[in-house]
């Protein structure tokens, strides 16, 4: 059952058992307040009495919660938990955002970012867009069924820019997932704060030009770094250079080489940016 319930909030182990502690202070608390307001009315406790206390405490149990996750560190889950509710009951038509991932490899973060949405009609993914005809994320979206736009430099670089494809597509966010190729002015121009990337060291240390995959692992090892981990940044004409979203870390030993570090930074990748990308497009 709690495997289930971290699968469907999208949460580690850590912050579920959070989750279940702030609802069950949330709770008791509101069970606490809500025979403390009654008392101060009089009433015996009856039919009346079990009335008023049902819509007491459904008024406050919201208020109870927030309350107990700020100091739990889970105000941001239940934000949006107690949102889900609200827009459920109120029958409110959630505003669709359709993401485009853009990617060069395998595809491991772009599998991660499309099961970390599936089901979710608010948030398609509706493009992958590739510069590579043997990348692996090409076979992830023909499994998926989620339709694929493959690219040449010229005209992704110099021309239109695909921008119409993208349009078609009615895309709102771009998430560069592995992706190798300098986004140009022109989409960073049509998607102001709308282009994430994740970067795989600590920003701005080891990024820039050339600075991917391997390569990156192997100048944190040569440079003796203690640590390394993950950059999510908004993307901007210079590489590697926009507004840092998040960073996370992971220790760097003696023993590591680029393939044991690059396993450590693929874990976070794959903890953190889908979820990271849920906050932006759900704002």
């Amino acid at each position: 059952m709690l495997e289930k319930l971290q699968q469907r909030w999208k949460v580690t182990g850590v912050n579920l058992v959070l989750i279940i502690m702030t609802f069950a202070i949330g709770g008791s608390l509101c069970g606490f307040a809500g025979r403390k307001i009654l008392l101060l009315t009089g009433l015996e406790k009856g039919i009346i009495w079990g009335v008023l206390y049902i819509i007491i405490i459904t008024l406050l149990w919201p208020i109870c919660v927030l309350m107990i996750s700020i100091p739990l560190g889970q105000f941001s889950f239940f934000k949006k938990y107690l949102k889900r509710i609200w827009n459920r009951m109120s029958n409110k038509k959630q505003k669709t955002v359709s993401i485009a991932i853009f990617a060069s490899g395998a595809g491991s973060n772009a599998q991660k970012i499309i099961d970390r949405f599936r089901g979710d009609h608010s948030v398609p993914i509706s493009l992958i867009v590739c510069n590579n005809p043997a990348a692996g994320v090409l076979n992830i979206a023909a499994r998926e069924n989620i339709p694929t736009l493959l690219i040449e430099k010229k005209r992704f670089m110099d021309g239109d820019h695909y921008l119409g494809e993208l349009r078609e597509k009615q895309v709102d966010f771009i998430i560069l997932a592995g992706f190798l190729w300098k986004i140009p002015v022109g989409i960073i121009n049509a998607y102001p704060q709308k282009i994430v990337n994740i970067h795989p060291a600590l920003l701005p240390k080891y990024g820039g030009k050339g600075m991917y995959g391997s390569k990156v692992h192997q100048a944190v090892i040569d440079a003796k770094e203690n640590e390394s981990g993950i950059t999510i940044h908004y993307v901007d004409e210079i590489y590697d250079h926009g507004k840092i979203i998040l960073q996370a870390t992971c220790p760097v030993t003696k023993e590591d080489t680029p393939d044991t570090l690059a396993a450590k930074v693929h874990a976070l990748e794959h903890i953190h940016y889908p979820a990271i990308i849920a906050d932006l497009v759900k704002k």
